[in-house]
């Protein structure tokens, strides 16, 4: 299918449509979680799950995404995401009851990881010259950062005036001009695709399975006892179905994770680093959306404009202030001192007292998040794909996304349960004081989270030369 220059772009404004979808709804739902838990009556913990249904689904089936497309075709596949994420997103909106908003997300989580995972190879499709590639894929990049500052306040607004339930009904017209546009103009899928091999189905139910049934044991350790038969049980099943998972890519032929990759250095660690800061992250999205929410007794538009600051930096980061840092200083020194930011920021959180101030309390904290997140983001990426080769370079970046999504489900399902436990003990979820006990504990050992990172990064990452990073940093900011 030849294109002109005018409908490649108006092709890529589409792609750029539908994946900012999928972004939206990684930070939309935060700023709603207070409504959401008052309304359908979740409890402290099992609150995580709204959360954490969508990104167990999400990293597991990231990188099975992308083989799907390759098998069926990416257009047919980015077409039959678009579908299952708008309808998941109507039963989200439609939701009255706990486990059918949670079983919305998970669908949601899984049309969002085919989303994701079709758009930048048909962004590849679409631009094949190397210069109008790199022009779209900045323009791509772009749009993706700046998706979490809209969605932190969009979901604010949409909250505020009508009600959680519009931060999902909003992407069905999304949703419905994204696939009616996608027909004219994405590329028809060529005659090579269906003849790229097997596909690895069973790695990614087996560790998405290890991983949900992890989560679901700690999240009700405290309620069924942490030495009860039924959580031990759980978290040995969990086991015993991760073990499954490795047997599984050991010995297929076209493996979802390539285990030889992790016998690189960069990689290991990278992954390593990426699972810590993921847990500290996710941290910080969940339990401040809590604080300003349920302690401050913030509006939910006065949520979402809290963390507008953070996120502002972030964008300001992806624009190029972090390009130029790894060219000067490495992926070591961004890495080590993002994470040491990411660390301290939340330590700052775990003092914010139950009457904080604003502009003493939150705004410090939101700056000095956004300045760590946004510093050691693209490095991250980066370092994982420093030890492979062009042609896998994807496949690490996907790899290391990935545990960015499983550390931040596992990390979340540990912190909510810590941050519940104290809350317990020294009061109810009904006094504010013990609530914001809990939130405390939940931002120091998310706080350690993030330091254990920058400790890994700085000690075990092997560096490159900052001139050798050109065209890793070139990919990294759009995997």
């Amino acid at each position: 299918m030849t294109m002109d220059r005018r409908t490649r772009w108006l092709a890529l404004y589409v792609l750029c449509l539908g994946d900012l979808m999928i972004v939206l709804d990684a930070t939309i739902v935060n700023v709603a979680l207070p409504s959401i838990r008052a309304d359908l009556g979740f409890t402290e913990e099992s609150l995580a799950w709204v959360v954490n249904a969508y990104l167990l689904t999400f990293g597991g089936f990231l990188l099975l995404g992308g083989r799907f497309g390759d098998l069926f075709g990416h257009r047919r596949i980015f077409l039959g995401g678009i579908s299952l994420f708008t309808l998941a997103s109507l039963a989200c909106g439609l939701s009255t009851s706990q486990h059918l908003l949670i079983v919305a997300r998970a669908v949601q989580g899984l049309g969002g990881a085919v989303v994701s995972a079709v758009a930048l190879s048909l962004l590849l499709l679409l631009f094949q010259e190397p210069a109008e590639r790199t022009k779209a894929m900045g323009f791509f990049g772009f749009v993706m950062a700046g998706g979490g500052s809209i969605g932190v306040l969009l979901g604010g607004v949409l909250t505020d005036v009508l009600s959680w339930h519009w931060i999902f009904l909003v992407n069905i017209p999304v949703g419905i001009a994204v696939f009616a546009l996608s027909l004219p103009l994405l590329p028809a899928d060529g005659e090579r695709e269906g003849q790229r091999g097997p596909i690895d189905v069973a790695g990614a139910v087996t560790v998405t399975l290890a991983l949900m049934v992890a989560v679901y044991a700690i999240v009700n350790g405290n309620g069924n006892g942490w030495l009860s038969a039924e959580t031990l049980g759980l978290l040995g099943l969990a086991v015993i179905l991760f073990g499954v998972f490795l047997t599984v890519e050991s010995r297929t032929a076209a493996p979802l994770v390539p285990l030889r990759l992790f016998r690189k250095r960069n990689v290991s660690v990278a992954n390593g680093v990426g699972l810590l800061w993921a847990a500290g992250m996710f941290a910080w999205f969940f339990f401040s959306a809590q604080y300003l929410g349920l302690v401050l007794g913030y509006d939910p538009l006065h949520v979402g404009l809290a963390f507008l600051p953070a996120n502002i930096i972030m964008g300001a980061f992806s624009l190029g202030l972090s390009a130029r840092m790894v060219m000067r200083f490495g992926t070591r020194v961004p890495i080590g001192v993002g994470m040491a930011l990411v660390s301290l920021g939340l330590l700052l959180f775990a003092r914010a007292p139950v009457d904080g101030s604003f502009w003493v309390d939150v705004l410090p904290s939101m700056i000095v998040l956004g300045i760590g997140v946004g510093m050691a983001m693209n490095p991250v990426l980066i370092a994982a794909m420093s030890d492979v080769e062009p042609s896998e370079s994807g496949l690490a970046s996907g790899i290391v996304n990935t545990s960015f999504m499983m550390g931040g489900a596992l990390g979340l399902a540990v912190l909510a349960s810590l941050a519940a436990w104290r809350t317990g003990s020294v009061g109810s979820s009904t006094d504010v004081a013990a609530l914001n006990s809990g939130y405390h504990l939940a931002f120091l050992v998310g706080a350690v989270f993030a330091g254990l990172a920058s400790v890994l990064a700085v000690v075990l990452l092997r560096e490159r030369s900052p001139e050798s990073h050109v065209e890793t940093e070139a990919v990294a900011a759009f995997e």
